[in-house]
């Protein structure tokens, strides 16, 4: 079924063209979109036109026409005028709108198999014999971008993602809830890494010209086969849960990014918890002070290195070594062994992890 938003906009572009005015009425005679600034009560008329046998008729001055969806009634069109020149307007009118909803049609078909192959919920011999029946390849490239924004999604929200991305016959944009927008992405031989990071970032670009400020986007690996996009998605799914946690920094993550974060993720809490208390004696990372939990992180992120830690820090290098060894005998761990770096950052990760999953539990 087409919105009344579409129908609006279309029969407002013929009035454009033709000068002429339209109203679109359900088979009870209710309007769903007019150019009439002053439009009269037809439902008697209409409900009598829809049970006569008539395609078309002139009633009160006015051409009513019907509009079917394979052999279904779904539309009465009226045209303001009973010329011959109104007639012919008002049938070119209702062919548009029937063809609308041939398309349409076609696209919520579309649409419909494409969340059935996201979920899973189709048997492999069916996935081909649809997407065939749909004219949709199956042995291209593709990958699975979802989209998170602040805002609950409508359909013509949706819609308007779709016009804002491009709406290219070749990609799919849907959802599957009210939270997330998926683009079902058809790809060229030479894309890799770099294109689909710079689509991710056009993408968050169009949003935000568009007010979405704080849109999310993850994305799944590349997959060759149709039958191979629902696992893109539950990466993209993964990518956009981890990504929160690990890198809340970001607006943009990549499945591939994901390092260990995908694998501490699938961990059951009393594991982390039994971890932790294991590896650090009953006390917690977090438990840090800012100024040591400040000095952990850059000597992360200068892969060990002391000279250029203290150089960013703004402190002397035997400062910094001082503070190492204070957190050695506290811990018993040496962040300037590879091996003792290595359990205090899947440490912290993991701290991280079961704190977000508490925030979620209230």
């Amino acid at each position: 079924m087409i919105s009344n938003q579409i129908l609006q906009n279309t029969i407002e572009g013929l009035k454009g063209i033709t000068r002429i005015d339209f109203c679109v009425m359900d088979t009870d005679g209710k309007s769903l979109a007019s150019t009439m600034t002053e439009q009269e009560n037809y439902e008697e008329e209409v409900l009598a036109f829809v049970d006569s046998p008539a395609d078309s008729q002139v009633v009160r001055g006015y051409q009513f026409f019907k509009i079917f969806e394979e052999h279904q009634l779904e539309y009465v069109l009226l045209a303001n005028g009973g010329s011959d020149d109104v007639y012919m307007v008002g049938k070119i009118a209702a062919f548009q709108i029937q063809n609308l909803l041939v398309a349409y049609k076609e696209r919520f078909d579309k649409d419909n198999f494409i969340k059935n192959l996201l979920l899973d919920n189709l048997l492999l011999v069916d996935i081909y014999n649809r997407a065939k029946k749909l004219h949709i390849d199956t042995e291209v490239r593709r990958v699975v971008f979802i989209i998170e924004t602040d805002h609950e999604k409508d359909s013509n929200a949706l819609d308007n993602v779709r016009n804002l991305l491009g709406n290219k016959s070749k990609d799919f944009v849907t959802a599957v809830d009210e939270k997330n927008i998926i683009i079902v992405k058809e790809l060229e031989l030479e894309d890799g890494h770099k294109e689909l990071e710079k689509m991710a970032n056009g993408y968050l670009t169009l949003l935000k010209d568009n007010g979405e400020e704080d849109a999310l986007i993850a994305y799944g690996t590349v997959v060759h086969d149709i039958k191979e996009v629902s696992k893109s998605y539950k990466e993209a799914k993964l990518a956009l849960d981890v990504g929160k946690i690990f890198f809340s920094e970001r607006n943009v993550i990549a499945y591939s990014a994901l390092g260990i974060g995908r694998l501490i993720y699938q961990l059951p809490i009393p594991l982390c918890k039994m971890f932790i208390r294991e590896i650090f004696e009953g006390k917690s990372p977090d438990d840090f002070d800012e100024e040591t939990l400040a000095t952990i992180n850059k000597f992360f992120e200068n892969n060990l290195n002391v000279s250029e830690t203290s150089r960013q820090l703004y402190i002397h290098r035997n400062t910094l070594v001082y503070r190492l060894d204070k957190l050695q005998k506290s811990t018993g761990l040496d962040l300037r062994v590879f091996e003792d770096a290595i359990t205090f950052k899947i440490a912290l990760m993991v701290v991280k992890y079961m704190k977000y999953m508490e925030s979620m539990e209230y």
